[in-house]
């Protein structure tokens, strides 16, 4: 095997070999954490602790302090100086650009739908699916859950791994949003019918119109928390 070139990137990448290992249990752990946050279990605000989870999953600190630093550039976490590491809280601003890509990625997973890779329409439908069983049982928090699904489904239709690792953290930051809401069934109901709506047009081949229903769709929950966002901040100064 030839020796890499003094100086080539690829030396560069041959000095770092032994940290693969580390890196990649980091990675791990930022997957399990982020996968707490999109499943409703860490809200905004809660503080994670290094010596915690390093003794849980059995890893360094260094370890989990690289899987905090991977989750703070997702925008899931911050560190804030002589107090810790927490969970973020999404700003009002950060919320209209949330749903700003999301619409391109969502928009963009309709308009893909009819030549979509085989079974991603039915992760969209088992997704509506979930979310009207948990309704049904009154487990309104696992709407939420379902919901997140749901549109991880519809920018799947994409067929692009790239794609799919967006939408995955831009929905991990939506689940720290619907914190904001109240009531998980007052904000979730209204959208399982849109959801079964969506996903049926797209089934039957009406793409043009499942994508204007997903436009209004967005921009009717962007208002929604919007106001619960104006709400909260005239409830807190006073």
């Amino acid at each position: 095997m030839p020796v890499p070139a003094q100086g080539s990137w690829l030396s560069d990448i041959a000095a770092a070999r032994h940290e693969l290992s580390r890196s990649s249990t980091a990675a791990r752990i930022a997957d399990l954490l982020r996968e707490q946050i999109t499943d409703g279990r860490l809200a905004p605000g809660e503080r994670l602790r290094e010596e915690e989870l390093g003794e849980a999953l059995k890893v360094s600190r260094n370890t989990v302090r690289e899987a905090f630093r991977l989750l703070a550039m997702e925008r899931l976490l911050v560190h804030e100086f002589n107090r810790g590491v927490f969970v973020r809280r999404v700003t009002a601003d950060g919320l209209a650009d949330l749903y700003r890509v999301r619409r391109i990625l969502e928009c963009e997973g309709v308009r893909c739908a009819r030549e979509a890779p085989a079974g991603t329409l039915g992760r969209v439908e088992a997704a509506v699916l979930d979310g009207e069983s948990a309704a049904a049982a009154g487990r309104w928090p696992d709407v939420g859950t379902a919901d997140i699904r749901f549109h991880q489904a519809i920018a799947a239709l994409v067929g692009s791994p790239r794609v799919d690792e967006m939408i995955q953290h831009l929905l991990a930051e939506m689940r720290l949003v619907f914190h904001e809401m109240g009531s998980p069934r007052e904000f979730h109901e209204p959208y399982l019918t849109r959801n079964r709506r969506i996903h049926d047009l797209m089934a039957r081949g009406g793409l043009a119109e499942a994508e204007r229903e997903l436009r209004s769709y967005l921009d009717d929950a962007e208002a929604q928390l919007t106001a619960a966002y104006r709400e909260k901040a005239r409830s807190e100064a006073h």
